[in-house]
């Protein structure tokens, strides 16, 4: 029998094309709202997978619209009450649940402030939800799984068609109507080949650059999660700018080359570290013939990143149980999650 996790990684183009198809009005006046409000930078407020799927976001809003983004840690709101100032600038919350206390009290914050304030969030009758002046549902559905799946290709989703509307990109936003077979493509991906060397390693590296970091951030998290592996997500240039030291013998190191301005860079780096003897998986696009496992691609560069992680779920959930695990029980972890 699949495990949770997996029944619901595969339901995600699906979940997606939901999204996709809701709330079409109500976007579009966001998108005009924003447009006028011409807000000068954005705010960011999450945690968890929310928060990769928010970097996500924040790579697209800096590339494609110029807005510099920051990540509000919660605690400066919970903990530290800084007093924030706010006006002109765009603040967004993305949560499955909507019930962090520390999630509802920085967005609440950014808006006291006089920032325009939005949420993301599955659960559209949950506290943040009423916190927001804008909400989005992403009509995921019900997520049973201890680890975030189909909500959060729904997330990546919903940051997408926030930039490409607020953006008014027809282009960009064709090719995100497009998505959900991609994703389907990208589910019956085999990516079987990472699972021996990810199963014998007491540890692993993640590396990617530009969008794909969001999507390294969150596999390194689903590896420690779900398959107790520890696992850190670091950019391809950061890694040289000093953990390149220790990158030894054996070390396993999994590489996500997606499309873009990176991708030479990423399969290069691959190759080095080949030859300096670590252990390498290499996810790469179809022409790229020293990859170990075959990234899936979409009509918009911007959005492979979502391709890649609906194909490292399913390996995810298989590496789980190849190592023993059950991914629907991870160990000291709960589906909601409060914090301050």
């Amino acid at each position: 029998m699949p495990s949770l996790m997996l029944a619901e990684a595969l339901a995600a183009p699906d979940a997606v094309a939901r999204f996709l198809a809701a709330d079409e009005a109500a976007w579009a006046a966001f998108g005009a709202c924003l447009r006028v409000a011409d807000p000068r930078a954005a705010v960011t407020v999450a945690r968890g997978s929310s928060d990769h799927a928010a970097s996500y976001l924040a790579y697209l809003l800096t590339a494609r619209l110029g807005r510099p983004v920051a990540s509000l840690p919660p605690s400066l709101v919970t903990l530290y009450h800084a007093p924030l100032r706010a006006q002109g600038l765009f603040a967004v919350a993305l949560s499955q649940s909507g019930q962090s206390p520390d999630i509802l009290a920085g967005l609440r914050a950014l808006r006291r402030a006089g920032a325009i304030a939005a949420a993301l969030v599955n659960d559209t009758a949950s506290p943040l939800a009423e916190v927001a002046a804008w909400c989005f549902g992403l009509h995921a559905g019900v997520e049973r799984a201890v680890a975030a799946t189909k909500s959060f290709l729904a997330s990546l989703a919903a940051a997408a068609r926030l930039v490409g509307t607020w953006q008014g990109d027809a282009r960009f936003l064709a090719g995100l109507a497009d998505l959900p077979g991609r994703l389907a493509s990208a589910a019956e991906k085999d990516w079987s080949a990472a699972i021996p060397p990810l199963a014998a390693s007491d540890r692993a590296i993640i590396v990617s650059r530009g969008p794909g970091l969001a999507i390294a951030a969150e596999a390194a998290l689903k590896l420690k999660e779900t398959c107790g592996l520890h696992a850190e997500a670091i950019s391809g240039a950061e890694l040289r700018h000093g953990p390149m030291a220790l990158i030894g013998p054996k070390e396993t190191v999994f590489v996500l080359a997606m499309r873009g301005p990176a991708l030479a860079e990423l399969v290069s780096l691959a190759a080095e570290l080949r030859e300096g003897g670590a252990e390498v998986v290499l996810a790469a696009p179809e022409e790229i013939g020293e990859r170990n496992v075959t990234l899936t691609t979409t009509d918009e560069p911007d959005l492979d990143p979502l391709a890649a992680v609906q194909s490292f779920y399913p390996l995810a959930a298989s590496l789980a149980e190849a190592r023993g695990m059950n991914p629907d029980a991870p160990p000291h972890l709960s589906k909601v999650t409060r914090t301050l």
